[in-house]
């Protein structure tokens, strides 16, 4: 199941809803609720997978609970970083597992020259995602930022919430825990994550799943019939698709906690008005980028071990954000691509931009766009190849026919619309019409909204929908 789906929005969601809704103000009760919801959700798309997130679960409350015991009794700091260690080693065995094995299989073979049978796992949903939450929590235990949870219930509903665990953000236990605990739902509060949810979904459908019908199109042409026109097509076209799914799904999120009571970490930030990679590295995927900061980047000394270390701390940081992504070498080129122009702008490329005006945001898009030709294709041979006929465009200057054949006028409306959705508009409308703001919240958002989710729905009545392109990681 997901949270754009039919079954989800008409059937699920609701019954959800009012039973929550039905429950008072027990929370216990609701937790209990929202915790059999979010398996019975999880199990529905994941029938075997559903025990590995139990175990994980299990797992990872044990864990903590003898992490806080020897917290508390104040044991010796070699054994409360072994029971640490003891921990991430099994989130990342498991997600290491299921993820890369044939990843690193593949790579015995090449070097070994034997031919070891890949074992062609099937990603579980939400991986990466609970798997990550899960070693913040015990990270953020042992840091003594707050005590070990008690409740398996809690503990449980904290890795399993069905708004966040296909497809994130990653949400930290320091933000979810307390309100596991305590949390308000009011009108005001459901109403807010209505119009957030609605925006979503039609982020989602209206316009990422009608752009992604014609990357799609473009991407499984041959090689040889693919100009550069439409490999430039694709890849601008994929650049709004991918921001519109992904910033879809986490707006969606946000709008379930809200409905029913929980404030969800923010995951996107308008990345594509970003004047360098620095920048839109804060801006997007926000929940990813901080956990590698805080996790990885400044455990390994961050940037207070001199410049040459903080260069190599970004480049294994990106290394890991690629390897996040997919075990594929184009996902690893990826991550280092970026983590090149991180290093070269924090050397010195930064403050050269900042001196060149609207060439930044020229800049920054051209080196987005170009990484997620590698990001789309997943694969470096072709992917390559695609880089190279959008970098020589004169080698062919036909394909206009086709490109006119390949996009409808739909595709083209929703161009449009994402290209001014994107951060333009908004940042218009709050530098030259601030009273615009008074709308948030309104009669007349709220029935737009309306409008909004009944013409998603439509759509996926008549079968547009596409699963999240993010549900893969």
């Amino acid at each position: 199941m997901s949270i754009n789906s039919m079954l989800f929005l008409t059937a699920f969601l609701p019954a959800v809803f009012v039973l929550d809704r039905l429950c008072v103000k027990n929370i216990r009760v609701k937790n209990l609720l929202l915790l059999l919801a979010s398996l019975f959700f999880y199990a529905w798309g994941e029938p075997v997978y559903i025990l590995l997130l139990l175990a994980s679960i299990v797992a990872n409350y044990g864990i903590g609970m003898l992490l806080g015991s020897f917290l508390e009794k104040g044991n010796s700091m070699f054994a409360q970083r072994a029971v640490l260690a003891a921990g991430i080693l099994v989130n990342l065995g498991m997600l290491g597992y299921y993820k890369y094995f044939d990843f690193g299989l593949r790579i015995l073979n090449r070097l070994l020259g034997r031919q070891f049978e890949m074992r062609n796992l099937p990603l579980p949903i939400g991986l990466s995602f609970f798997t990550f939450g899960a070693i913040s929590y015990l990270m953020d235990l042992y840091r003594k930022r707050y005590p070990a949870e008690k409740n398996l219930v809690d503990m449980a509903l904290y890795m399993a919430f069905f708004a966040k665990i296909s497809v994130g953000p990653i949400a930290r236990y320091q933000d979810l825990g307390r309100q596991l605990k305590a949390r308000t739902e009011t009108v005001e509060k459901t109403a807010e994550g209505i119009r957030r949810f609605s925006y979503g979904l039609a982020k989602k459908v209206l316009l990422a799943n009608v752009l992604g019908g014609c990357v799609d199109k473009i991407y499984g042409l041959p090689m040889e019939d693919v100009t550069g026109a439409m490999v430039w097509c694709a890849a601008l076209l994929y650049t709004l698709q991918i921001y519109y799914d992904f910033s879809g799904f986490s707006d969606m999120a946000v709008g379930l906690g809200k409905m029913f009571g929980f404030t969800i970490c923010e995951n996107f930030n308008y990345p594509y008005l970003s004047g360098s990679i620095q920048e839109f590295w804060r801006r997007w995927h926000i929940s990813l980028s901080s956990w590698f900061r805080d996790y990885l980047y400044i455990p390994l000394g961050g940037n207070r071990k001199g410049k040459l270390r903080t260069y190599v701390n970004l480049g294994i940081v990106f290394l890991a954000t690629g390897l996040w992504h997919g075990a594929t070498s184009a996902f690893l080129v990826w991550g280092m691509f970026h983590g090149f122009f991180i290093i070269i702008e924090r050397i010195g490329l930064k403050k050269v931009l900042e001196r060149i005006g609207f060439v930044r945001y020229l800049y920054t898009e051209l080196v987005v766009v170009f990484g997620w030709v590698l990001f789309r294709v997943a694969n470096l041979g072709p992917a390559l190849q695609y880089i190279k006929r959008m970098l020589t465009p004169w080698n062919d200057t036909s394909g206009a026919m086709a490109l006119q054949e390949l996009m409808s006028n739909r595709c083209m409306a929703a161009v449009i619309a994402g290209v001014l959705g994107m951060g333009l508009v908004q940042a218009a409308l709050k530098k030259f019409c601030p009273s615009v703001e008074k709308l948030k919240g309104s009669l007349a958002e709220m029935l737009w909204c309306l409008i909004l989710a009944a013409a998603s729905m439509l759509l996926l009545i008549n079968g547009t929908y596409n699963p999240a392109i993010y549900l893969n990681f």
